[in-house]
């Protein structure tokens, strides 16, 4: 199976990367294909024929977004289109990985947002990511969208850095009021890689590891499986002054996603497995 990866050497894509390695890859990144370019996209899409196309390229400064957005649009929205146009054009699936932003977070943390809920992205970031989603679905129908949150893996991430603050602090302020599933990006790539097997629906599904929590006990959980003695201090988020809004409810429903009969882990199953690697 011949597979295209844009944004391939991103912290997602690497773990994707190893999930198909038995698959026929093609890796590319900004240098090597520009997907806001549809021409380009078009050009390079017809000479290697694809039957997917996942799309890991995506402009995920949150801060800076604020004041980029001509470039956030460009790579989050723009760049989606084109690759969806072309994928309908040449009949491959098109896989893209959208976030937790588009919802906003406004909801009441006791419950969780389903796939179809209302969007109200307030931020940058989350308004050309819900740009991309729609520019996909009005392009093309083969299509499989997962938003995703809290993503952490290989390379620098919140649990590296976490680690390596609680060595060196006796104690550190950390979010209590910002709720969500924190998630390995290697369980996101074996989800990716299941559908591709299952060719389950095509649609948009949330794809984080099961269980919620806060940035505040996901650190505490961190420190407790790492023995690491540092005190952890909650804190809320307007203490945590940061130029765009992040949402304060983040937990995303992945029902959809298990009856359709993916596997997905726990996120502290996920925390015990990334650790093992990180501690070594």
């Amino acid at each position: 199976m011949k597979i295209l990866i844009t944004g391939a050497n991103g912290m997602l894509a690497k773990a994707i990367r190893d999930e198909l390695k038995n698959e026929e890859l093609i890796l590319t990144d900004v240098a090597d294909l520009d997907i806001t370019n549809l021409e380009a996209v078009r050009k390079f899409v017809q000479q290697v024929k694809p039957q997917y196309i996942i799309n890991c390229a995506a402009y995920t400064a949150v801060d800076k977004a604020e004041e980029q957005e001509d470039l956030a649009r460009r790579v989050n929205a723009d760049g989606p289109k084109n690759l969806a146009i072309v994928s309908n054009e040449e009949n491959a699936t098109l896989i893209h990985i959208s976030t937790d932003y588009v919802f906003g977070g406004a909801k009441s943390v006791n419950n969780d947002y389903n796939e179809m809920e209302e969007k109200h992205p307030e931020s940058v970031y989350g308004v050309t990511k819900l740009e991309g989603e729609n520019a996909i679905i009005d392009s093309t129908f083969k299509y499989y969208i997962f938003r995703t949150a809290w993503l952490y893996g290989e390379g620098n991430n919140f649990v590296r850095t976490m680690l390596k603050l609680g060595k060196e602090k006796e104690q550190i302020n950390v979010v209590n009021d910002q709720h969500g599933s924190p998630t390995y990006s290697i369980d996101l790539a074996s989800i990716i890689h299941q559908t591709i097997k299952k060719q389950i629906p095509y649609g948009v599904y949330h794809a984080t590891n099961l269980g919620y929590t806060t940035w505040y006990e996901f650190t505490k959980k961190i420190f407790e499986k790492a023995n690491i003695s540092c005190k952890v201090n909650p804190v809320t988020s307007e203490e945590f002054a940061s130029v765009a809004k992040r949402p304060k409810n983040s937990k995303l429903s992945k029902e959809k996603l298990l009856k359709a009969g993916i596997e997905i882990p726990d996120y502290e199953d996920a925390l015990d497995r990334y650790l093992q690697i990180e501690l070594k």
